[in-house]
């Protein structure tokens, strides 16, 4: 199952002061609006996204339909058929995406450590 590409999902408490941190890392942003507290940026095979007031903690990414580049594969695996294997399989699912609609949607689960596991399909 093709998950997409991933990243880590950082909860920030001022999102300017951490994009100054990140681009003194090298990081630059690819995709996002400053302005809506949610930026993407990536240094090399690395993407993070920063995330001002969105999620209670950090956690990991993986979006259907982009490639890590930022590119937009012709043929993925839409978040709903991912999120019908996993139940499949029998995971939880603590969020789900309605399976009656077509073009982006969610579904998070959580690992056996408490990590959250978002699958964000942007198309």
């Amino acid at each position: 199952m093709d998950l997409g590409a991933f990243s880590v999902s950082l909860t920030v408490k001022d999102i300017a002061a951490s994009l100054a941190f990140y681009e003194e890392l090298g990081f630059k942003q690819i995709h996002g609006d400053q302005s809506q507290n949610w930026l993407i940026l990536q240094n090399g095979a690395s993407t993070i996204g920063l995330f001002q007031g969105m999620f209670e903690r950090n956690c990991l990414t993986f979006n259907p339909g982009w490639a890590n580049h930022g590119d937009h594969p012709d043929g993925f695996t839409d978040v709903r058929e991912i999120q019908k294997r996993l139940k499949t399989a029998g995971l939880t699912l603590t969020t789900e995406a309605d399976e009656s609609t077509e073009g982006p949607a969610s579904c998070t689960l959580v690992d056996p450590d408490g990590n959250p596991v978002l699958i964000d399909q942007h198309r």
